[in-house]
This record gives structure tokens, sequence and C-alpha cells, in this order.
């Protein structure tokens, strides 16, 4: 069903266009620096020497010390920001044991002595530190301790972070440092929720290819945007631990979306089974690591980098079932460009996750490229969409004017003039007859008419009925010249309303009507296996289908109508075959796809 064309299509591409530069001005608004505070006031760092696992002690430089990798990290001196007066000492920890001592003595730790299950975990952590407990260039130690042997350690600010300020400055730093991607990922949200699904009923159908890519696109931001504030998570979510795993489950369900997307774009049955195994398996995979997580065997954390190479392996199967099917269907080609974007960037992260070799968000990357191609993809698509859609209204302009010709082409006076001739002249030989052929006539006339307003096909029985009228009529005039037979065999398809008569009609007068004896009209159906038939044979003196149809006597112009209606409406086509002396024989052929 076509719900927007022309205007309404161009409504819609405003809108879009519109909501678009909107959000990218927030976007452009929400990266202006509001915080007037300099950087140096508000983060701060020890100032003094460091060691790696118990080893030699080195000079704390940022360079260096925050690309080490460690199990234990150990740094003292002096803070280069220290708090005072009602300013407290802000620490974020993420999946890092930590403790920090100020001469000696432990003022801040984020151990806990409980013994639940998730005892071992450290989650994420906001703590404060006052300023009357730090002191003025008091001597500062901090030890940190990853609980994670197997990952790779990526920066130590990734870990750890200590800030200056009130304990509304976290809030602050959130706004200024974080509103891009908050916007950025909001938007990806949006044509995850409202554009893509709006797309597929623009389209006129259900487009499950959109639909995967909307959940894609919801999850996608919701993951980048969980990646981008894991640190700031302790401000909404208390307990450590369900912070950790709010985030981690994003990727869980971010993979698994975009999994699902490229399965929905499989055709074969091969790369089917093979995309819904992979689905199920990571389904599992995914419900294994919540349990494990939530019985305490191992947390989401540890989990996470594994379920990253898993993703990673299925999204190279499943791109090589795309690539398999490259010349299968042009929505294939569109979707492998589409995600090579992402995958790519999914596989590069997984790897990171071992062999830490880049601080860049690649998936976010990855993201923002993939979604720039689908809305391209969709700007075509909607272009296509509204194209279609002025050519089906010129369809059906130049349908509706064929129906009229056909129309009037079946009602030509002298078949007027004829039909009622021969009804007057049976009003005094046989009354009955008479009105019998008048209710008939009527019948036609209203058939006729009432074929404007259908503009589907009609159950051949309907058009039967029609055709059986119009040849009562023409036996009325011809008499014992004119013998009709059917032979229907099946009637369980549509037809175009009023397609059978012209070959019927040229049948009665061209045909038949030429002989001087007369001759038989037989009308038959038949069932194949790939379409349905309707013959019309006549016995009358035929015609040489080698000549222009101009020189043949025939009239063509209904049957050119016939024929377009038939092609549009059905795919079907008219196979006339004609020999002179013998007769003629059409045959109207419709594809079975086409009847259901």
């Amino acid at each position: 069903m076509q719900l927007f064309h022309g205007r309404k299509m161009t409504y819609f591409s405003i809108a879009l266009l519109f909501i678009v530069a909107g959000l990218t001005v927030l976007i452009t608004v929400g990266s202006i620096n509001w915080n007037t505070t300099d950087d140096d006031e508000t983060f701060t760092m020890i100032e003094g020497e460091y060691s790696v696992n118990g080893g030699e002690w080195k000079p704390t430089l940022d360079e260096v010390m925050v690309h080490e990798d460690f199990q234990k990290l150990t740094i003292r001196g002096r803070l280069t920001n220290v708090p005072k007066g009602d300013n407290v000492l802000g620490l974020t920890a993420n999946d890092a044991w930590f403790t920090l001592k100020s001469d000696g003595k432990v003022i801040e730790s984020n151990y806990r002595a409980d013994d639940s299950v998730f005892k071992n975990t450290p989650g994420y952590t906001i703590n404060y530190v006052s300023a009357e407990d730090i002191g003025d260039g008091q001597h500062i130690e901090l030890e940190l301790i990853d609980p994670y042997p197997l990952l790779s350690s990526k920066c130590l600010t990734e870990f750890f972070d200590m800030y200056v300020g009130t304990r509304a400055t976290l809030y602050e730093m959130l706004f200024r440092y974080k509103s891009p991607t908050i916007l950025f990922c909001i938007l990806i949200c949006f044509f995850g929720l409202f554009s893509f699904p709006i797309a597929g009923i623009v389209l006129g159908k259900i487009n499950y290819r959109y639909l995967a890519f909307s959940v894609f696109c919801f999850f996608g931001g919701v993951f980048i945007l969980a990646q981008s504030l894991f640190s700031y998570m302790p401000l909404w979510i208390t307990e450590p631990v369900q912070c950790m795993a709010a985030t981690t489950v994003t990727t869980h369900f971010c993979m698994l979306s975009a999994l699902i997307y490229v399965k929905v774009c499989l055709e074969k049955r091969t790369n089917k089974i093979i995309g819904n195994i992979i689905i199920a398996a990571a389904a599992l995979l995914t419900a294994t690591a919540l349990i494990l997580h939530y019985t305490g065997v191992s947390d989401l954390y540890a989990g996470k980098p594994f379920m990253l190479i898993f993703v990673a392996v299925c999204a190279i199967i499943l791109t090589f079932c795309l690539i398999s099917e490259v010349n299968t269907k042009r929505e294939t080609i569109l979707t492998l460009t589409s995600m090579i974007p992402v995958m790519l960037c999914l596989m590069l992260d997984a790897f990171n996750e071992f062999f830490y070799f880049t601080s860049v968000p690649l998936f976010e990357i990855g993201m923002a490229l993939t979604l720039l191609n689908q809305i391209v993809i969709l700007i075509i698509d909607l272009r296509k969409q509204y194209l279609e859609s002025i050519r089906y209204q010129q369809m059906q302009k130049e349908l509706y004017e064929a129906k009229v010709s056909l129309m009037v082409s079946q009602i030509q006076p002298h078949f007027l003039y004829n039909s009622l001739t021969s009804i007057a002249m049976m009003c005094t030989k046989d009354p009955k007859k008479a009105r019998n052929a008048t209710i008939n006539f009527a019948d036609y006339l209203r058939g006729n008419m009432n074929s404007l307003k259908q503009k589907a096909p009609v159950p051949f029985t309907q058009e039967l009925e029609h055709l059986k009228k119009y040849l009562m009529l023409e036996e009325m005039r011809f008499g014992d010249m004119l013998n009709i037979e059917y032979d229907i065999t099946t009637t369980d398809f549509v037809i175009p309303q009023l397609s059978v008569q012209p070959l019927v009609e040229n049948a009665v007068k061209h045909g038949v009507g030429m002989k001087e004896d007369g001759g038989t009209v037989t009308i038959a159906t038949r069932e194949e296996d790939d379409c349905y038939k309707v013959i019309i044979t006549d016995d009358g003196v035929g015609f040489d289908t080698t000549k222009p149809v101009r020189d043949d006597g025939r009239s063509h112009v209904g049957m050119e109508n016939v024929r377009q209606r038939l092609k549009e409406l059905c795919d079907a086509q008219v196979i006339i075959e004609s020999e002179l002396g013998k007769g003629t024989v059409a045959t109207i052929r419709i594809p079975k796809t086409e009847n259901g």
C-alpha cells in the first residue's frame, strides 16, 4: 500500500532534514567549553615516583606512566593540585582496587568487607576525600591493583583518575567533556527508534532489514553512551558492581543486535542456517555470562573480551556469507558495504582488549560510518520509492484511461443498435424472450459501467458471467450461425475485468461472423504447473499473422488495452495463433505467482 506520495514525501524529507540539522546544532552547542575552570585547577596527579609490580622506582612522567602494563602499581609523592577549603579530592575507580594513604595512613579505599558473591569484583566507584584528610603538601601514596590478570591493562586514566573540586564538579565535567558524545548517542538512538521504522512505513511495507538495523542503531547508541560515561555511572547507580554490569550488558546486546542485522539480510538457505546457529550461540553465550556473573563464578567484565573475540569471529563468518550472496540481491551489497566499518572496528576493538595498541574509540567511529552509510542508503531508497510512486500514479491513470477506452469500444453504436433492434423484433414474436434479453442487456451495460470502479483483478467466475451476457446478445443477433461452447476446467484465479471479451468479440465478429455458414467459438480454461490459461478458439476464416495489423481488418485498439492491463495487473501475456481458412486461437497466460 502506498502511504506517502508526492507532497507528503517532500514534507517527510524536509522534517527529517530539520531534525538532523537541529541535533547537529545541539552537538555543536554541547561541545562548547562552558566550564571556565582551567584543566590544571581541576585534575590532579601524584608527582614523585612509581613502581610497577614491585619493581624499581621511576619518576612519574605522565606520557610513560599512564601506559604501563601492571597488575600492581604504586605511586608516591605529592599532589600537583591540593584541595582546599570546601573542595574535595574526587577519586574515580573502574574495575580496579585502590588504596590511598596520606603520611602512611589509609584515608580512602574501595575494598569491601562483605561476604557477597561480588566481593572480588571492584566495579565502578566514586569516592571523595576532604581537604582536612589530605592536608597541605603531605606525602601521598596510591596503590592500584588490577584483578583481571588475563586482560591487557589500558591507560591508567581508564582505571583511575583524580580531580579537585566540589561534589558537583563531576557533573560539570560530564557536561563539559561528554556533551558531544551524549548528543551523538541521542542522534543514533533517534534514528533507531524513529527514522528507520518510519522509513519502513514510507516504503509501503514492513522492511525487516530496516527494522533489524533500527534495533542495532538503538543498542549501538546505548553502548557508545555507556562506554563514554562509565566513570560517571556511580553518580546514578550507587552499587559498584551493578554499574559495571549495566555497562557491560550493553556490549552484549549491541553485539547480538549487530549479528541479527546481518543474519536478517541473508537469503540463501545454507547461510540462514549458519546465521541462526551463530545467533543462538551468541544468545547462549550472553545468558551464560549473566548466570556466571550473578552466581559469582566470573563477573561480566572478565568475560567481555572473550565475548568480543567470539563476536568478531562470528562477524567474519557472516561477512563471508554476505559476500557469497553479492550477486543475489541489491540489499546484500548495501548491507555488506554498510556493515564493513562497524564489523572491522569491532574486530579491532576485540584485539585491543588483549593487545592494547590505541585509545581511539574504534567502535564509535565504525558505528558513525555505518550510520552515515545507512542514511545515504535510506535517502536513495526514499528517492527510488518517490519515483516509483509517481510511476505508480501514472500507471493507474493510464490503466483508468485504458479501461474507459475499452468500455467505450465494447459499447459501440452498431452493437447497441443491433442489440436493441433484435430485442424490438422479439417483442411481438416472443415477448418473454424479449423481456429476458432486455434484462440481460441492462445487466451487460451495468457490468461495463461498474468496471470503471474496479481497479483490482476480479475472480474469473465474475468475468465469465459478464462474458455470457455479451454472448447471449450476440447469439440473439447471429442466430444459428453462432455456436458457443464452454470447456471450463478451472476458475480458481483472478483476471482484469473486461479482458477476455475483446478476444471473444474478435472471434465472433472477425472469425465466425465472416464465415458464410457460421461456426463455433470455444472458451476454455486450463491449469498448468506454473500458470493458468484462458483459451478462445474459433473455426472462422482466420488471418495472416505475418501481415501488419492495420491490414487484417480487425480492431486492435481494444486488444492493445487488454494486453497492457493484463501485463500491468497480472504480468500476463496474450498469444495469438491463426491460419487462413482454419481459424484462430487466442491464449491468455497468467503466471501463478501473480495469483497467490
